[in-house]
């Protein structure tokens, strides 16, 4: 049973289709610079949504596949960008979906929605899905944002914002002790609707 409420985000997706437009993410056009400078040529992208994100990758030629809760959000992908790209119908908490290993891995505004177990879990099979001398790339709100102490206190900076959403805030300790073992390199600053957190990683060959 996942926690990643799917009934949460079906609904949001049918209620508010394109929520977010169809401009890239601020995070999405920084990783897509970083990526095409490491030759990046295929990657996974786990809470696609509806593709808005994606597109900006495919357009400078890397392979892009994705892992998505909600079906309404996969058919508007689909609708938008095509059927020719590969994307997952699941929860992030039930990777991996294949076997692949990918040179780049781009993950947005979904870690700090997952409790510290999967979190754990997510950070892991990224990581394990990554091709040798491969990058990871994640997003996650800060302390620095306004909600940070809204809501119903859960656990040690994690909070209830509103039914149904629940977010953990990160900030540079957090985050080292969460990706320290998973090839962290770089932890940088990024402001879009709210404070973020752009969090690389490498995967050193064994």
């Amino acid at each position: 049973m996942t926690k990643e409420k799917p009934e949460f985000w079906e609904k949001s997706f049918v209620e508010k289709q394109e929520m977010w437009g169809f401009e890239p993410s601020k995070s999405a056009v920084l990783t897509k610079e970083f990526f095409v400078e490491k030759s990046v040529k295929n990657m996974l992208i786990p809470g696609i949504g509806y593709g808005r994100n994606a597109q900006i990758f495919r357009e400078n030629g890397i392979n892009v596949t994705g892992i998505e809760i909600s079906k309404t959000a996969i058919e508007m992908a689909r609708k938008h960008y095509g059927t020719d790209m590969a994307i997952y119908h699941g929860s992030v908490t039930d990777m991996p979906f294949d076997q692949n290993q990918y040179d780049g891995i781009f993950c947005y505004a979904l870690i700090h929605l997952l409790d510290s177990g999967e979190r754990r879990k997510l950070i892991a099979d990224c990581y394990n899905q990554l091709a040798d001398h491969g990058y990871m790339v994640f997003t996650a709100i800060s302390k620095e944002a306004p909600t940070y102490g809204q809501g119903k206190l859960i656990s040690d900076d994690r909070f209830e914002i509103f039914e149904g959403v629940k977010m953990f805030f990160y900030d540079r300790e957090s985050i080292a002790a969460e990706f320290g073992e998973a090839g962290l390199f770089e932890i940088a600053e990024v402001t879009e609707n709210f404070p973020f957190f752009l969090i690389k990683c490498r995967k050193n060959k064994q």
